[in-house]
Formats: structure tokens, C-alpha cells, sequence
């Protein structure tokens, strides 16, 4: 069978600011000095997917950038959303398009903004869940097996493990309970006792045949919707008049809690969603005394600071200072209580607009 990819690549640039912007967010820069993150989703889809099958869904304002970086897909590979409408008609979008070239496909669905090194491993788990996906009839995820009760992200709930009938894979999926909406620390914390919990990731794998099935039972305007792709002669023009006007909602809700069968993968993987300067800190170099930096510093006493200076021509100097983020563009300049890390996108509409 024939695999496709769709990269949900769209987003705001409020975290990372003043080095993201609305035009510019997490997916579209280089934080480790290896590429964009979009490109690095690119990337270790070579050998699994190819490029001609790789379709990436953005955004208006993004949608320059995002053809920069992904120069390597074919043009009308790449759709601006116009309008936003949450991740399930995001997600329709994407089946449409594969749906018109090859309904009988399987398909991965995968954020852009996810940090994963060891690619090998990625590429063997991707590998058995288009096995899995393209042989059992069921919807499958991929989740990640959590290492500290974190209250930000949604939880998939395993059961037994799958029985398959003829399928021969590596990593053995689980059969999904349910899916849990982001907990409070109590409740993640028993979650992560519990021991058959998966941080869920967003990445979804699927046969044709089989989510068309179930959008047709669970979702029925997203099926009208991929049956319109399905059969235009102009698909950019039936995205622009169709895709406005369909409930936003995402595929959680709409699709994945409801489905009649859906099966989870725990990833060997290493991956990081990387949501804050925080995270990024964990990469980036040491210096002094607990200091993280992507560029050369001058230190005294200062210690526990995160900087990141994107002006090569400038120099960053410290004084007694401890627990910042100091994070410096051609046109910014932001000085933060590390511990606030979570609260800079509410600085954002206190800015000019030019700085968004």
C-alpha cells in the first residue's frame, strides 16, 4: 500500500518570543543550530515516505516561510489553511488530498513541532504502526511514555495488548480505553503510577478505507467534506469555499474518542515537544555556573540562566544575576524570570503590532 504523510504545521509564535513570531513560530526556527524543526519532521520521513506524498498544511501568514524550508515537496504539496478551524477539519483537509489520489493509502498525521533525535527508532515505530494500521482496521497512536506527571498534555489510556491476527511487528500495540484530557497534578500523578498511561503526541496512522469509515459513522460533515476533495476538479478552490464553514473542533473530540477501534504504540523514541525556553535550554550549551547558551558569554556570578542570542555581531555580558531568560533578535530584546518562562506569550499583546 501506498504511504502518505500529512505535517499539521500551522501554530502561533508566542512562546519563543522575541525570536518567534505569528509569521514565524516554533516549527520555523533553528533552535539547536540542525535546522528547523519542520525540516528535521521532513527529514525522518526519508525512506518511509517520499516527497512526492509529504503534504504540509500551514497557514496564510506562515505559508512563505513554510515553502522556503520545504522547498524539497512539490509545491502543491503545501495548503494554507484559510480559515482556522481547529485540528479535525485540518485533519479532514489532509484525507481529502490523499483520499483523492489514492484511497486505498495509508497515512501518517504528525506535527511539526516536535524535537526526535534517533531517528532509527522513530522510523522502526512508524514503520510497524503503518503495518499495524494498513492490516487491523483500527485507528492507530503513538504515545509517549511519560517520565513525570506533566498536567500540560492529554493522556491515552492502554488496555490489554492487541490481538493480531497475521501481523508481525516489533513494537506491540495496546488497545486504547480512552483518551484523557490534560489532568490536574494529583490526577497526573496517579496516571503515572497507574503505569498504562501515554502522553498522547498527535501522531495518528490510518488506512484510507478504515478513518473513512469511521468519519462516515462518527463524523459525518467531515466525510461530506473529503467526499467534495474527493471529486473536485479544482481542490485549492473547493478548500477555499468548503473549509471555512466546518465546526471547529479537534480530532480528539471529534474522531479519536468515538472511534470503534483505536490502537496505541508506546515510541522508543526520544521526543520533545519543546514548549518553552526551558525546554530548549536542555540542549543548547553550559556555561559557568548552570548557565545554558548558543553563544560565547562574559559571566560574573551569575548563574541558572538561559540565553539565546540571535545577533552574531553583539555580545551578551552577565553581573550577578541568577534564573533569567535573556533572548536577543535584531529587533527585540527580552529579559524574563525563568520561572515566568510559561507566561511570556501574555507580553505579547502588550507589544506593537509589528512585533507579533
Amino acid at each position: 500500500m501506498s504511504n502518505y504523510a500529512l505535517i499539521l504545521a500551522g501554530g502561533s509564535g508566542t512562546r519563543f518570543w522575541p525570536l518567534s513570531r505569528n509569521s514565524q513560530p516554533k516549527q520555523l526556527l533553528d533552535l539547536f543550530g540542525s535546522g528547523t524543526l519542520l525540516e528535521q519532521t521532513i527529514a525522518r520521513l526519508d525512506g518511509l515516505v517520499p516527497p512526492e506524498n509529504i503534504f504540509i498544511l500551514t497557514n496564510a501568514i506562515q505559508e512563505e516561510k513554510t515553502r522556503e524550508i520545504a522547498s524539497m515537496l512539490p509545491p502543491e504539496n503545501i495548503f494554507a489553511e484559510p480559515a482556522k478551524r481547529d485540528t479535525a477539519p485540518a485533519v479532514a483537509l489532509g484525507i481529502g488530498l490523499v483520499a483523492a489520489r489514492d484511497p486505498e493509502a495509508t497515512m501518517m498525521v504528525l506535527p511539526a513541532d516536535q524535537l526526535i533525535q534517533d531517528t532509527e527508532s522513530y522510523q522502526a515505530v512508524m514503520r510497524d504502526a503503518v503495518t499495524v494500521a494498513a492490516n487491523t482496521g483500527a485507528l492507530v497512536t503513538v504515545g509517549i511514555k511519560p517520565t513525570w506527571p506533566c498536567p500540560s498534555y492529554g493522556y491515552i489510556e492502554r488496555g490489554s495488548k492487541a490481538t493480531l491476527s497475521g501481523v508481525d511487528v516489533e513494537n506491540a500495540p495496546f488497545e486504547v480505553t480512552r483518551f484523557r484530557e490534560k489532568p490536574d497534578s494529583a490526577l497526573a500523578e496517579q496516571f503515572l503510577k497507574a503505569g498504562n498511561f501515554a502522553w498522547n503526541a498527535g501522531m495518528f496512522i490510518w488506512s484510507l478505507p478504515t478513518v473513512l469509515g469511521q468519519l462516515e459513522k462518527h463524523a459525518p460533515e467531515l466525510r461530506r467534506f473529503v467526499q467534495e476533495l474527493q471529486s473536485s476538479s479544482d481542490l485549492p478552490a473547493t478548500v477555499d469555499a468548503q473549509f471555512p464553514g466546518l465546526t471547529a473542533i479537534s480530532i480528539d473530540y471529534a474522531l479519536m474518542e468515538k472511534a470503534d477501534r483505536v490502537l496505541n504504540i508506546e515510541a522508543t523514541f526520544d521526543w520533545d515537544d519543546v514548549g518553552s525556553w526551558i525546554s530548549v535550554a536542555k540542549y543548547l550549551e553550559p556555561q559557568g555556573e548552570s548557565n545554558a547558551t548558543n553563544t560565547d558569554l562574559a559571566l560574573l556570578e551569575a548563574e541558572n540562566n538561559i540565553i539565546f542570542n540571535a545577533r552574531p555581531d553583539s555580545k551578551v555580558a552577565l553581573l550577578g544575576v541568577s534564573d533569567l531568560i535573556v533572548v536577543q533578535t535584531e529587533d527585540a530584546l527580552l529579559v524574563a524570570n525563568r520561572h515566568q518562562a510559561d507566561a511570556i506569550k501574555k507580553l505579547i499583546g502588550q507589544l506593537p503590532e509589528e512585533l507579533h
